[in-house]
């Protein structure tokens, strides 16, 4: 049934024989259930999603699917798995599912955390978790105290953290962050990302080490010459440790328009990356920017929600409006 409403549904996107391509993104994937991150798979959840995905699409690897869709030979029902950041559960629960169902990933990797570093977002995720008062007091964010009475309340709380901070430049959203965390006594994780090990082992295994910059910045809010060194030195790291030249990359964030601009899209040309992903929703199809290439994160714990989700980003991809010009960088 599911498998014929894909069909259905890519004929509508891609009519006259065109085949689609959908990009999963994933960052983590848990040991177990984390009721403060209810929305992140675990490996049960993400073991279900890859044997549906498997039954319904052709799981390609990102490398074989771009040869396809530059040479309009992709198979119908075509997909990929990507991963941003660099988690260490990467490595430790989704690489063995993978293997299992024999599906070779990408892996955009952040690399400047490897080896204990722990991202802004996270350090933020642990002091909600492990803060011991009733109220969070950040003005200097320009948010009033935030309620963590109750796990409904610390979710929210995190939520009003995370949008205050997100699109702050990288020294002072680090500062502001930092700043919170040794207020509320925090022990910041040192096992959260991946060590340079795993990242070999990875690329060792058959999946592919793709770029996200050393520091995770938001482009648009850096220089152009910064978000240059940062992807410069992100990907200089990845291929000292894998050996293996960094072929593709994931822009921070990743929303056209809002997190990068047309000037890093040349730019991650220029410096000779083969393509590069958004996170800008729908399916790719032949003679689409491949530097610019849709995916979408198919949240929902339980299969039916994973299969709605899939269903809906192609779905949504038909009645996509073209993008504005992207603005200017102002660096």
């Amino acid at each position: 049934m599911f498998d014929r409403l894909v069909r259905t549904c890519l004929k509508l996107v891609a009519p006259g024989g065109k085949s689609a391509l959908s990009i999963l993104i994933y960052h983590r994937v848990l040991e177990t259930h984390d009721p403060l991150l209810f929305e992140l798979p675990d490996v049960i959840d993400f073991d279900l999603q890859m044997a549906t995905l498997k039954r319904a699409f052709n799981v390609l690897s990102l490398a074989d699917a771009l040869d396809s869709l530059k040479n309009a030979s992709l198979p119908e029902r075509a997909a990929c798995v990507t991963f941003d950041d660099g988690y260490a559960d990467n490595f430790n629960n989704a690489l063995p599912v993978l293997k299992r169902h024999q599906i070779s990933a990408c892996f955009f990797v952040a690399s400047g955390f490897l080896d204990g570093g722990c991202m802004w977002n996270d350090k933020l995720v642990e002091m909600v978790r492990a803060f011991k008062g009733d109220f969070i007091e950040c003005a200097e964010l320009g948010l009033e105290p935030l309620n963590t009475l109750t796990l409904t309340n610390r979710r929210s709380a995190l939520v009003k953290l995370v949008g205050a901070l997100k699109y702050r430049p990288l020294e002072e959203r680090d500062y502001l962050v930092d700043r919170l965390v040794e207020r509320a006594n925090t022990i910041v994780p040192n096992d959260l990302m991946m060590t340079t090990a795993q990242v070999r082992a990875l690329a060792d295994s058959g999946m592919e080490i793709g770029g996200h910059t050393l520091h995770h910045p938001i482009l648009n809010t850096a220089t152009l010459s910064s978000a240059r060194q940062e992807i410069v030195d992100g990907r200089a790291l990845l291929t000292r440790i894998t050996g293996r030249p960094t072929r593709f990359f994931a822009y921070p964030n990743g929303i056209p328009l809002t997190d990068y601009s047309r000037e890093h899209v040349g730019l991650v040309k220029a410096l000779g990356f083969e393509a590069a992903v958004s996170t800008g929703w729908g399916v790719a199809c032949s003679g689409d920017d491949i530097f610019q290439l849709p995916r979408f994160t198919p949240w929902g714990k339980t299969p039916l929600l994973f299969q709605f989700r899939l269903i809906h980003n192609i779905i949504r991809s038909r009645f996509r409006l073209a993008a504005p010009p992207v603005p200017e960088l102002q660096s």
